[in-house]
């Protein structure tokens, strides 16, 4: 049985908190078990997200890594890093706040997760 995410709009301001083109009803479906695809897939999504709301990955200014097994927190680290120097090198430098929690995920195949808070200009 095929599961779906159902996202709730959030507002501050009076505006609309979300990627706008990311769909309300997406599958969720992990593709591969290697952990390091799995976080760079994550990571393709938040650029893409900050992207279609006029920012860039440079301007992350948190991030909530979770992880299933804290085993795999030097792969989560080093695939991180290395995202960062590929698209966004200011965050090599000036890293966003960062939190890591080891927790149980939403299905047993998911092996990161990431919530990002990030700004449209640092200005």
């Amino acid at each position: 049985m095929a599961e779906t995410v159902k996202f709730y709009p959030a507002y501050w301001g009076g505006k609309k908190l979300a990627c706008p083109s990311f769909p309300n009803d997406e599958t969720v479906k992990v593709e591969t078990d290697v952990f390091e695809e799995q976080m760079i897939v994550a990571l393709d999504k938040v650029r893409a997200c900050m992207e279609e709301a006029g920012s860039y990955m440079d301007n992350v200014i948190k991030t909530l890594m979770m992880l299933k097994d804290v085993k795999d927190y030097p792969k989560m680290r080093k695939t991180e890093l290395e995202y960062y120097q590929k698209y966004a090198p200011r965050l090599v430098e000036d890293p966003p706040a960062r939190t890591f929690v080891e927790v149980g995920l939403a299905k047993p195949e998911f092996l990161v997760g990431i919530d990002v808070v990030g700004v449209v200009s640092r200005g």
